[in-house]
Parts: structure tokens; sequence; C-alpha cells
């Protein structure tokens, strides 16, 4: 037995030996001698091999390594995902390895276990357990989860009362939590069955004071490292706003640049609604206190009337431009679609079903058992993305829906009977319908794919040119045969393109991103070119960094010196424009400084899902200085632990989630809430034409439905 189990752990060491050696992290990294890596992003050295080095790719805190500023956010996922991968394989090995020790005793004593009695009455004897083959423990196959629940090798060393104490204050702080809950009986009770009656969880005041300064100080020091890189990439000021009927309006700043996005702090705009000047001043106060020489932009929403604040900042900062929030006008874009009158009949048509199902728990749970548990209505960040993501559900689900109306159990239910149910059905049974459907999220998935693509804090500034431009195309290619629509969709979108959405950035930056600018099939409109110009002469403002301007601009555009390397060349569609410029830029330095700060920014102020009533707590006019200066530090605290929570999580939620899509179904909604209205009608009865025409019988809906040739000069 000793040699049978020898012999196991020497095969594991031989895997994984083979495993490290043909880690898939290398190609990220030159090894060195000593047990020392090379990282090919930021050029550091690493001490410890590649286990070390891919904490630094994966800049996972609180593992004693500097992460790596230079990271792509793929290759960042990618690596975290083979660390977690590791840590669950090694996790099973120790389970597999104990539960052979265990079972390799069993048969000697099964041998020293007394036969069983032949007399009737007396006890009988355990029953004898049969000896295992090595070979059938080489296969043994256990359970995880089971065996993480009783295991001991896989119990995790306890924790301190500090740590528990961070986790509970963490918790707290993340959640908005009343402290008061802190000192509540039954919140007692839980930490004695938790962790013992030798543990006292921290009170609402500990919270109060000493778990929220060192949070605040964390995450001060956390956004400390993240300004020394707005030297290089530079940063965004976000203007995000809420206004209510009384005149109260209140702002939130935040600053976003490549490596994260972090809260700066809530004013209370109110007095200077009016006021410009007074406006001017709250703005002129926050680029001071992040730096001149570190703004790029500022976005804002349009929430508010700055008036002609925009104006004023770039005459007195002359390298910072004012840019136009791109969620906020293509969500602008998506409201004015809904109101288009066919658009809007076939959205009541569609919530007269949704609103039936979700109001009669039978039919809802029917409902989530024939989809597989999945919800038929999404609830996104905006009125308008709900209704067409609905929709998009709608048609995804459309069989199912038809199986379940149809379907002997619900006939023979009393909902059957019920005029609601009724209407559902026609409307389920109607092509026109089906349809009408199909066209609309046909048309709206282009504005919702940009939506997902600006949204979450994404660097997408070098992008939203082609984006826009893809939309107005994939408009014009899927009305081909009706002008008329395709006239009422493009009016909206250009209109809101030309006139709120478009900047002079967005111009420079699709004139910067390499994937734009090598791309044989795109034509650049020369007002396009006129704005680059215009962006470079306000971003060099040294007089040396002129003089070789021009040569730089003709190394780039023709691909000559480090443009011209294989390596460049290859990453140009699949490196992100700002990383590309600082890898591959070194052979026009001039150029390079302004194109990193350029590509680098984002386009949105949505970077992460607001609750404003903690700031509107903090600003009441009912509370003291005190009370309202704690909870500015706590709301500080609250939204900067959303935005820097752990590395894992938030990699997997990414991969894993919709960044313009809820978690849960918003019960107040149009598509949920009960209408005391009566049922609709046919829709159709109501505008007859509204579907003619074209070759709607026959049109597919899918991700490909617009060209790639002149991207920029239709």
């Amino acid at each position: 037995d000793k040699r049978w189990c020898a012999a196991f752990l020497f095969r594991d060491h031989l895997l994984y030996t083979s495993v490290r050696e043909k880690d898939a992290c290398w190609e990220y990294g030159d090894k060195l001698d000593g047990n020392r890596v090379r990282c090919r992003f930021c050029q550091k050295v690493i001490n410890g091999g590649i286990s070390r080095f891919k904490f630094h790719l994966s800049q996972i805190p609180s593992k004693g390594v500097n992460p790596c500023v230079r990271v792509t956010d793929d290759v960042r996922e990618k690596v975290i995902a083979l660390i977690e991968a590791k840590e669950s394989h090694r996790e099973l090995e120790l389970l597999k390895r104990k539960r052979v020790a265990e079972l390799s005793v069993l048969p000697k004593r099964t041998r020293e276990l007394p036969s069983q009695p032949s007399s009737p009455g007396l006890p009988t004897s355990p029953p004898i357990i049969p000896a295992f083959e090595p070979s059938q423990l080489l296969g043994l196959e256990v359970p995880a989860p089971v065996l993480r629940l009783s295991s001991a090798a896989t119990k995790p060393r306890p924790a301190s009362g500090l740590e528990v104490e961070r986790c509970i204050a963490e918790f707290f702080f993340e959640n908005k939590l009343d402290y008061s809950i802190a000192d509540s009986i039954s919140y007692k009770h839980m930490m004695d069955t938790l962790v013992g009656q030798e543990f006292q969880g921290p009170s609402a005041d500990v919270l109060r004071t000493k778990w929220l300064q060192k949070l605040k100080s964390e995450v001060l020091q956390r956004t400390q490292e993240i300004k020394k890189d707005w030297v290089t990439t530079g940063c965004t000021i976000l203007a995000d706003s809420w206004t209510d009927n009384k005149l109260k309006a209140l702002i939130n700043f935040s600053v976003s640049s490549p490596l994260g996005t972090f809260f700066l702090k809530t004013v209370d705009a109110s007095p200077h609604i009016k006021n410009h000047r007074g406006m001017y001043e709250l703005f002129d106060e926050v680029i001071q206190e992040v730096g001149p020489d570190n703004v790029v932009q500022i976005i804002s929403d349009r929430n508010i009337n700055y008036g002609n604040i925009d104006k004023l900042i770039m005459q007195n900062y002359n390298t910072i431009f004012w840019s136009p929030c791109t969620s906020f006008c293509v969500n602008s874009m998506l409201d004015d679609f809904s109101k288009i009158d066919w658009v809007n009949q076939c959205i009541c048509q569609a919530q007269t079903i949704t609103r039936f199902v979700y109001n009669n728990n039978w039919v809802l749970d029917l409902m989530r058992r024939c989809m597989a548990g999945q919800e038929l209505v999404c609830s996104g960040i905006t009125k308008s993305v709900s209704d067409f993501l609905t929709l998009q559900s709608l048609l995804k689900h459309r069989s199912k829906l038809k199986q379940m109306f149809h379907s002997s159990e619900y006939v023979s239910s009393p909902y059957a009977n019920r005029s609601l149910s009724i209407s559902c059905v026609e409307i389920l049974s109607d092509d026109e319908f089906w349809r009408a459907v199909e066209e609309i999220a046909a048309v709206s998935e282009p504005l919702l794919r940009v939506m997902r693509d600006v949204s979450g804090g994404k660097a997408a500034i070098g992008y939203i040119y082609e984006s826009m431009t893809k939309v107005m195309d994939s408009i014009r290619t899927y009305y081909i045969m009706d002008e008329g629509k395709c006239k009422s969709f493009l009016d909206i979108v250009e209109q809101k393109w030309l006139v709120e959405l478009h900047s002079p950035l967005h111009s420079a930056a699709a004139f910067l991103n390499p994937s734009i600018q090598y791309n044989p099939e795109v034509k650049f409109f020369t007002t396009i070119k006129e704005e680059f110009y215009h962006v470079l002469d306000k971003v060099l403002t040294v007089p040396d960094q002129r003089q070789g301007i021009t040569s730089e601009l003709h190394a780039f555009r023709k691909a000559q010196g480090m443009f011209a390397s294989n390596i460049a060349k290859e990453a140009r569609n699949n490196t992100s424009p700002g990383m590309w410029w600082e890898q591959y830029g070194d052979s026009a330095p001039a150029l390079q400084h302004c194109a990193v700060r350029i590509v680098s920014q984002v386009c949105s102020t949505l970077t992460f899902q607001r609750d404003w009533t903690i700031i509107l707590h903090s600003h009441s006019e009912k509370r003291n200085k005190l009370n309202k200066e704690a909870l500015a530090d706590q709301a500080y605290v609250h939204y900067n632990l959303t935005l820097h929570s752990d590395s894992k999580t938030t990699a997997k939620k990414k991969a894993e989630g919709d960044p313009i899509a809820l978690d849960d179904i918003d019960m107040t909604s149009p598509w949920v809430e009960d209408s005391d209205g009566p049922s609709l009608t046919q829709w159709l009865d109501r505008f007859p034409s509204a579907l003619d025409g074209g070759d709607l019988n026959t049109r597919q809906f899918g991700g490909s439905i617009f060209g790639t040739n002149d991207l920029f000069g239709l």
C-alpha cells in the first residue's frame, strides 16, 4: 500500500512538472536565469518563477507581487481563469489523496471484524466492507462539493477577528446597510451562530468611525496608484447628474482612465442651475483637483442645462475637450425609435402578453418550466433598453410561448378562458405581429451593441465613429426595399449623431485607431481629417513636438519604422488602440504621446449602476455638517468598493454578464405592472399599411446585417 501511494504521488509530480513547463503564461514573459521572468507588457522582472508571474499579470491583490499596469484585459482575465482552474485542481487532488489514504486501510479493518453470528435473535454485526483494488482507487471520482464540506483537508485557516470585522464592514458599506443593524439582537445572534460567542461583531459605532475611515484611506491609497498613470494616458472626468421637479440638482463626479474608474465626490448644483458662472466654478474645482494637465475630456449627460460652460472650459483650458455621453445619446435614439407609431403599438401588444404572464402565479410558474427557468422580461439600464431587450427575448422564446399557451395543461386550466388569455393567444398567432417584432429587433440590435461596447468603463472612443456608421449602414441595408421606413429611422440616428453625439475627439480617435487606419476598405471623410488636425493642434502644446509631427504622421500613415513590424501589424485588430500605441509607437514619440492620451479615453458616463438614495441622504437639508460629512464618506467608500471589487469576481461578471441588462426584473415596469385599461384590439387594424411592402417575409435577422466597404465614405 505504501509503495502504491508513493507511485501515485510520483505520477502527480511528473504531471505537474510537465504542465509547468508548458504553462500557457510563458507566451507573455521571457524566462531569465535564477527563476526570474521578464514581463513582455511592462518589461518588469519578476522573481519566483511562473507562479508569481501569473499573479503579476492577473493584478490580484494581497499576493505580494506588483501588478502589471500594461496588461490587456483579455490576457488578465485569461490568467485569472488559469489561476482559478489550478487552485480548483489542487483542491480536488488533495481531496482524492486523503480519500485514497482513508480507503487504503479499509481491507485490514475488514479482516479484523468478527464473522456474522449464526444464532437467530443475536444482534447483527456491521456488514463487511469489500476491499478496494488500486485500479479502482485510481479511477475514484468524488463529488467535490460534498467533500469540501466534510473533509478537514480543505478546511480554510481560521480567520482572525480583524479579518472577520473587515468582511462585515465591507458587506455593510457595499450594500448601503444602516449602521443600526449592527446593534440589533438578530445581528448579534447571527454572529454567535456563525463565528462563535467569543467573537463580538463590530458595533454601529465601530463601523461608523473605525472602519469607515480605514476603508476610505485604503481607497485613497488605491486611487493614488491609478493617478500615477494619468501622466501617460490622461483621464476623463465623468459628470452624472440627477434632478427632481423642485429644482434639486446633484452631480456625481468620477474619474476614468485605463487602470479603472473611481468615484470622486458629489456636489449640490441646485443654487447654480440658473447661474452658469457658479456651475463653471464647480467644474473648475474638480479640474484643479484632478490636475488640468491630466484631463483629456469631460463627459456629461444632459439632465442639467449646463449652458455655455463647455465653451468656457475649453476656452480657459485649451487641451481639455467637452464631449456628450454616448450612452445618453444612444438611449435617446432608442427612445425615439419606440415613439414611432407602429413600433409603439407592437410594444403595447407584447406588454399584453408579459403582463398577463407575470400577474398570475400559476401561469408564471408554467412559463418558467417551459423556458427552463429563463425569464421572458429583460430589465435594462433604461426603459428603452428594457423595451428592446424584452422584444428580443419574445422573439427568442416565440415557439416555447406558443407551445405553452396551446399545451393541454394550460388549455385545461381556468386561465385559458379569461379574456386577456384569449387576447394573448390571438397575438401569439398573428404572423404580422411577429414580423414586426423581428423587424424591430433587427433595427435596434446595432444600437444595443453600441450601448454594450461603450458601457462599463471601456476605452471605446476609438470605435464610436465606426460603430455609428455601421448602425446607419445596417438600417440602409435592412430597409433597402422600403425607403419610407429607412428614412424614419435614419433621420433619428443622423440627427442625434451629428447634432448631439459627435465630438472632434471621436474623429481623432478613429483616425488614430490602427484597426481603422490600416483597413483598406475604409475611406475617411475630409472633415474627419480636419477634426483630427484640430485636436492635434490643441494637444501639441510644446513647440519641439510640432517640429517633427509631419514626418511622424507620414510614418504612421505609411506604416514605417516600428509600425511596419510584423508584431505591430498582427496586433492592429486584437489589441486596444491605447496599448498598441504604447507598445509600437516609439517611431513617432510626439504623435505617440497624443495618440495614447486620445484613444485611451471612455465615451460614456455609464461605468457602474448608481443608487442616488445614499447621495440624497447626505445632501438632505435637515442634516448637520458632521452628519453630512460622514454620509459623504460612506457614499465615497460604497461606490469605490463597488468599482474596485475583487478582481476574480469582476472578471467573471464581465465575461458572463450583459453590461446593459440588470440581474433582477423591475416589477414596476410596464412589462410587468398590471394595467387597469381595456385590452388592446388587433393593432394591425389601426394602421393597415404599417408593414406593407418590402421583402419582410424572407428577410433574415442576424449579426452580420451590414457591409464593410467604405465605412466612412457613405
